[in-house]
């Protein structure tokens, strides 16, 4: 069955399309939360609370063609009040736990790197290039013009590359 047709019953009530759909979109809903919370316990409870929101305001989606998109921008919402609310642990630490304990050079570099992106831009690269989603649906999540969301992405890889540097200006610490 299609999204659209799946999407369409949900806002009829049926509780099984609804199921169905965010069984089709939890493992990108978790890798998003995880991205913003940096915390595995966090990113789950961000699923669940979500899910539920999604499904109380489902009736309220006026295209169904945009549900990823949609339920994608509760989640984003949701992180950013979550983070507000309470306050993050240093960085290094949460790191740590989403490696796993392992001091990954690479990872934490770039991680590093991306925490110190302004936030839309930082958010623009992340939905972009770890999410892989277009441009259009991007703008459509941070609600800005698709020209925003394409000099964010410009602007932060831009900063990036500098970032990725050695201090003398050498090769790239990724490719070391």
């Amino acid at each position: 069955m299609t999204q659209k047709s799946l999407v369409k019953r949900a806002i009829k009530g049926d509780d099984g399309a609804f199921y169905e759909l965010i069984q089709r979109e939890k493992n990108k809903l978790y890798k998003i939360a995880i991205l913003y919370l940096k915390n595995e316990d966090d990113a789950i409870e961000a699923v669940q609370e979500i899910t539920y929101r999604a499904y109380c305001s489902i009736s309220s989606l006026r295209k169904p063609q945009y549900f990823s998109t949609w339920i994608v921008r509760i989640l984003i919402n949701y992180c950013f009040s979550l983070l507000k609310e309470r306050k993050r642990l240093s960085f290094h630490d949460e790191m740590a736990q989403i490696l796993g304990g392992k001091e990954d050079a690479i990872y934490l570099d770039v991680y590093v790197a991306l925490e110190k992106l302004e936030e839309n831009q930082r958010n623009a690269i992340t939905l972009k290039y770890l999410h892989q989603f277009k441009i259009r649906e991007i703008a459509d999540i941070l609600e800005c013009p698709d020209g925003t969301v394409k000099t964010w992405i410009h602007k932060g890889l831009e900063t990036l590359r500098l970032e990725l540097r050695d201090e003398e200006g050498g090769a790239h610490r990724v490719y070391e």
